[in-house]
């Protein structure tokens, strides 16, 4: 089997021609620009002051936690991406694995979490702010901080309209200066302002208990400052060598972010000013923490670049969002969750033109509704977190394919996969009730689409057939919202910590074993194995 060679459904030729218009230009610098760019945006800006508003100097376990489980749900990707290179990958695996139904929920969940590139263009607004008063009313985008936005989508969307090695190049040199920047912070904040004693002062290491590391990992922003690591894995069918490639550079992405977040950490412990401490890490409360620390020891300098930085860091972020997002809906469009139409790959430049411009709609609508960085990135993280829930499932099912191939790059992946499934459930579970209620049923809208599509004409496999199969999501998806608001994640307290994370790993589980079952049942032998 070539690594080159591409999966594609039986009998949907159209989607093998545009597959094949895709460009294999990306070498191993190329992807893990791209996978380090998607981690590092909005989140540094803000996500020390959060975590340590949350769980004080333990916040430093919540970023090797994070690190940790995120590389452990990354292994399962890795295998997929090795495996099975496609444009849009994380969205087509779950349609291959286990029918129709679990494809079109977790299909719309995704495209649902666009919203996470408004929520970096948000994040670019709050600092530009600094500079153009006016862009904000209280914490919702005034009508000209809307039209700021709405420029700055455009012009991300036509930076990615050209081939993927100029998008790769322009992001390589962002990724630069992404890196210099956080390096140079930390410095020059830890040589001018450096309080011994900050792990063990002012309530000790764990001043709200240790649990309290937990919640930091969603209410606090961790999880989605690490999330964005599956980013190489979307240009799967983009790469030249994918079982080389992909798996090194989404490790090396996840290893310089991780290093990078516990410096910014440390130099946030240590060099916020005594005299706002008294009433703890809680009462530590900045618009621009970084910008504001550097005026407090007048480093002008420090904070010119920072704020320029602002704009950059999210910003790329924002540009390989937006570029993730084409590939998303391209593969939604290949998946017939959307109009065929949209999978339309231009000859010339190897990118999904129709998908973009599609996608430059839903961001602007998710500008609207929402304001402030913490509610927009923790209601569409929990959405995109299903993703690795969904590819925990379908590497279990490929691996017990009869017929199937799979690269054996991930050793373990018998328990690596269920490990997986539970630890994207926690996830969802730790990001909170008050995140969730809004979340989930979002999501289940997801079957009134699969519904529609029945409705339509795909009517390849019967109803019955089909809602047995994908039953598991929808029950899944029910019994996390219903312990959600049992629980003590802003939930009601009925049941307590820690039996609550406890029930959850259990439940997840259960349904883990039970989708693979399902999905290895509807799967002939090498369905979705390479043509």
């Amino acid at each position: 089997m070539s690594d080159r060679s591409l999966p594609v459904e039986p009998g949907t030729p159209e989607v093998a021609v545009q597959e094949r218009r895709l460009r294999r230009d990306l070498g191993f610098w190329g992807l893990t620009g791209i996978g380090f760019s998607n981690i590092v945006g909005s989140g540094w800006l803000f996500a020390a002051m959060y975590a340590s508003q949350t769980a004080g100097p333990a916040s430093l376990l919540t970023w090797v936690g994070a690190g940790l489980l995120c590389g452990l749900v990354a292994l399962v990707m890795i295998e997929l991406g090795a495996s099975r290179p496609e444009g849009g990958g994380t969205v087509r695996w779950p349609l291959y694995a286990s029918g129709r139904l679990v494809g079109t929920v977790v299909g719309w969940s995704v495209l649902l979490s666009v919203g996470g590139t408004a929520a970096e263009i948000s994040a670019i607004m709050q600092y530009a702010n600094h500079y153009l008063p006016g862009l904000y009313t209280g914490h919702t985008l005034s009508v000209s901080g809307l039209g700021v936005a709405v420029a700055l989508s455009t012009l991300l969307t036509a930076l990615n309209w050209f081939a993927v090695r100029t998008f790769a190049r322009l992001n390589n040199l962002v990724s630069v200066f992404k890196v210099v920047m956080p390096v140079v912070t930390v410095l020059a904040l830890l040589a001018s302002g450096w309080h011994s004693g900050r792990l063990t002062d002012h309530g000790g290491f764990a001043p709200y208990g240790y649990a309290a590391c937990l919640s930091a990992l969603a209410g606090g922003g961790v999880v989605y400052s690490v999330n964005g690591f599956q980013a190489p894995l979307d240009f799967s069918g983009e790469a030249r060598d994918p079982r080389r490639t992909i798996p090194a550079s989404v490790l090396t992405g996840i290893g310089l972010a991780l290093l990078m977040y516990l410096g910014l950490q440390l130099a946030f412990l240590f060099t916020v000013p005594e005299d706002l401490l008294g009433g703890g890490w809680k009462g530590v409360n900045f618009e621009s923490p970084f910008g504001q620390l550097a005026l407090i020891f007048n480093l002008h300098w420090l904070s010119t670049l920072l704020y320029a930085d602002a704009v950059v860091s999210p910003g790329g972020s924002a540009y390989v969002g937006v570029a993730i997002d084409a590939r998303h809906t391209y593969a939604l469009a290949k998946n017939g969750t959307l109009p065929r139409a949209l999978m339309k790959v231009d000859s010339r430049s190897g990118i999904p033109h129709r998908a973009l411009a599609l996608n430059l709609a839903v961001i602007v609508v998710f500008l609207l509704p929402f304001g402030g960085w913490q509610h927009i990135v923790s209601i569409m993280g929990d959405m995109y977190l299903l993703i690795y829930a969904a590819s925990a499932v379908a590497a279990a099912v490929f691996r017990k394919q009869p017929g199937g191939e799979m690269a054996g790059w991930v050793p373990g992946l018998r328990w690596i996969a269920p490990v997986s499934f539970v630890v994207s459930s926690e996830f969802v579970y730790w990001s909170g009730w008050h995140d969730l209620r809004l979340a989930l049923p979002l999501v289940l809208g997801g079957l009134l689409i699969f519904l529609a599509m029945r409705r339509s004409g795909h009517e390849d496999v019967p109803l019955v057939a089909e809602l047995r199969t994908g039953a598991w999501l929808i029950v899944y998806l029910a019994v996390l919202t219903l312990l959600s608001w049992l629980g003590t994640f802003k939930g009601s307290g009925r049941l307590p910590a820690p039996y609550d994370s406890l029930t959850v790993a259990l439940v997840a589980l259960g349904v883990f074993f039970w989708a693979v079952r399902s999905g290895v049942r509807q799967l002939p032998p090498a369905v979705g194995a390479h043509a």
